[in-house]
């Protein structure tokens, strides 16, 4: 993709989930995105090594912030170490976090008991949550009802339909949308997004996974962020300025970016 020039450049946009690589590939994914107006990036642990990755790369780059969590995958793996990491100041939220019975790489049971004690620590240190739901809808929300919804929490990379959507929102979660919602199989997510208020909503490319057309096939990465944004617009018949405005803001305030830049530059200079 060639980068974008200044005067193509009028809007900033956050992805809100992707997964960064370490080293020399991470640095030139940020650059990239930041030529493409992507100005903030959220890098996502979903196990304790890949959460220190993540929150090593956040420290070492501007505008990028990481999570420390286990994915229902991993959750066979226990929570060792990962509550030590919510005290880093670049790490933004807990997860990605949630249940996943499509694959059942992990026991059932396991995922739940790792869910319910992620949603916790979200409580108890008074951070977002990153939830990953497949197939499992029903027993997520049973989860979440029963532990008690975190004031702030996203369903990332959404994969519901309308309902699931108007259950989300009836807790006060946001739906964040992927670049699933381009592919052509993807009406359910667009019909969801259309319902969705568009202060509620946010966008992501969970890279290097679902890269968004005309891309499928090849790796992700954060610089396709404003593919997502501009079919949401489409979705919603709204200007693309407008999604990228309402979506840089509603992410910046719930992980509270600017207080973490802040707080970032003040834990670098001691």
């Amino acid at each position: 993709m060639m980068a974008a020039t200044e005067s193509e450049i009028s809007v900033r946009w956050i992805d809100q989930h992707c997964h960064l690589e370490s080293g020399a590939s991470g640095a030139e994914q940020v650059a990239l995105a930041n030529e493409a107006g992507v100005d903030r990036m959220v890098t996502v642990g979903c196990h304790l090594e890949q959460s220190q990755q993540m929150a090593a790369i956040a420290a070492e780059h501007d505008g990028v912030y990481a999570t420390a969590g286990v994915h229902p995958h991993d959750s066979k793996q226990g929570l060792a170490g990962i509550e030590d990491l919510l005290q880093l100041p670049q790490v933004v939220a807990v997860g990605e976090a949630g249940l996943d019975f499509h694959y059942d790489h992990s026991p059932r049971s396991t995922q739940r008991t790792v869910f319910a004690a992620q949603i916790q620590m979200a409580h108890r240190h008074r951070l977002p949550l990153v939830i990953h739901s497949r197939s499992a809808w029903d027993e997520t929300f049973e989860i979440l009802d029963y532990e008690g919804v975190p004031e702030r929490t996203v369903f990332h990379c959404f994969t519901g339909g309308p309902d699931e959507a108007r259950e989300a929102l009836a807790r006060d979660c946001l739906v964040s949308f992927s670049g699933i919602v381009t592919f052509p199989s993807g009406q359910d997510l667009r019909e969801a997004a259309a319902i969705c208020p568009l202060d509620r909503l946010l966008i992501e490319t969970d890279s290097p996974y679902l890269s968004p057309v005309p891309h499928r096939g090849k790796p992700n990465r954060p610089a396709l962020v404003p593919l997502v944004g501009e079919k949401i617009a489409e979705v919603k018949d709204v200007p693309v300025e407008d999604v990228a405005a309402a979506t840089w803001v509603t992410a910046a305030s719930f992980y509270d970016l600017d207080a973490v830049d802040l707080a970032k530059a003040e834990s670098m200079a001691d």
